[in-house]
């Protein structure tokens, strides 16, 4: 009997002691945390070399609280890469002319113009009412286990898809 209780205590401290904070719900649906307490290798990015331009004309008037030019750009490094335009990923730069006929498509029959934020206080309305049961003895993805219900089986969506006659793909075994 005093085992049973001695490790009934140590289960019960455990599970204690494991609990994960939940205050930020919006970065802590994917956990992806560092528990040895070391620095995180791929957390630290240098900064892009120095540069002296040929004169002094050519450098940029300082803005504060802007970006320099010696941060990084990991986006717009992939697309430059990849042979595409950096310059279509700032904010300004609109939709692009080869994907004008997907908005029109998609917005035909209207769309809100902040649906954004429309979407995002709902689903954090959908995460509080679940927070209730986010705590577990045995760490576990958060995002997964909120989402469950909503994830679509991709084999019952083909095999209903193959009864209604649609031509399918094939698929790899379950």
């Amino acid at each position: 009997m005093p085992r049973a209780l001695i490790i009934l205590s140590l289960v019960v401290l455990t599970a204690c002691g494991a609990r994960q904070d939940t205050t930020d719900r919006d970065t802590n649906l994917r956990q992806l945390r560092n528990p040895t307490g070391t620095p995180e290798e791929f957390s630290i990015v240098p900064p892009k070399p120095l540069e002296a331009p040929e004169s002094l004309a050519e450098l940029p008037t300082p803005t504060p609280g802007g970006t320099n030019r010696t941060d990084q750009t990991p986006l717009k490094d992939a697309v430059a890469v990849l042979g595409g335009a950096p310059s279509r990923l700032e904010a300004g730069a609109g939709i692009g002319a080869g994907d004008q006929a997907l908005v029109a498509r998609v917005s035909r029959f209207g769309r809100g113009p902040n649906i954004r934020a429309e979407l995002a206080e709902a689903d954090q309305k959908f995460r509080e009412g679940r927070s209730l049961f986010n705590w577990r003895l045995v760490p576990q993805d958060t995002y997964n286990r909120i989402y469950r219900n909503q994830t679509l089986d991709p084999y019952a969506t083909l095999e209903a898809a193959r009864r209604a006659g649609a031509l399918t793909p094939s698929a790899p075994p379950r």
